[in-house]
């Protein structure tokens, strides 16, 4: 199975190819430019890396979200153009779900928080013992400290993501010795873990016009627009 993954849901753009069943290639590109500049030579450096082309793929595995909008949307089209141009299938990663997968094996609960800004994380809990995320807690955009309350109490608890150093000293204080923060190394999604992803998942690939961005809460300028008409309304 040959599966292409992009990531641009976060400050850090990646990108992987699964070959024959197997990671052949995976880049991280944090460069001082926007994803817009950087992801599409970093897609053409893999396939050179792995002797392929877009019409080797199987699938292409985008990561949808919940994570930057502006970034959410570039890869979410720019993998609806790659499906479209040779006629294969795309796949939804969740962002949380994936950087789970960055502590596959942990005894205990992983808890990806991602900065969402506004005074909020996105957050879930998962438990990958098994090495595959497996949901303890539904996805939602939450102020750290509601977040905390929700977890379960006597588990270990490990917290990785870019809202790490933002919180992490909140989360200890709340949570003591029971929080676990993972190092810098482990703050950021691996688009190889989408392409893992993708490929266990066959019966969520979809046509390239059915993919869409995941939001967890409405892009700002949809909440200006519902602001500005309720206020008109009140007029």
């Amino acid at each position: 199975m040959n599966i292409l993954a992009v990531d641009t849901s976060g400050p850090v753009a990646g990108c992987a190819v699964m070959r024959d069943g197997k990671i052949a290639y995976t880049a991280a590109i944090r460069v001082g430019l926007t994803h817009s500049q950087t992801i599409l030579p970093a897609v053409d450096t893999a396939l050179q890396a792995v002797d392929l082309r877009m019409e080797d793929m199987d699938v292409f595995a985008a990561v949808t979200g919940p994570g930057s909008f502006t970034g959410v949307r570039i890869g979410v089209c720019m993998v609806k153009g790659f499906a479209h141009a040779v006629g294969k299938p795309c796949c939804a990663v969740n962002a949380l779900e994936a950087l789970a997968m960055n502590a596959a094996g942990f005894d205990g609960l992983v808890c990806p928080i991602l900065d969402a800004r506004r005074g909020q994380v996105y957050c879930a809990a998962f438990d990958v013992s098994s090495g595959r995320p497996v949901r303890a807690l539904e996805d939602a955009a939450l102020p750290l400290e509601v977040f905390l309350q929700k977890l379960p109490e006597g588990k270990g608890l490990a917290f990785v993501g870019d809202g790490v150093p933002v919180h992490g000293e909140a989360i200890q204080s709340a949570m003591g010795d029971c929080a676990l923060l993972f190092p810098p190394n482990l703050y950021d999604l691996r688009a190889d873990a989408a392409c893992v992803l993708a490929s266990e998942r066959v019966d969520s690939w979809v046509d390239g016009a059915r993919l869409s961005p995941y939001y967890l809460r409405a892009p700002q300028a949809e909440r200006e627009r519902a602001e500005r008409l309720r206020g008109e309304a009140r007029s």
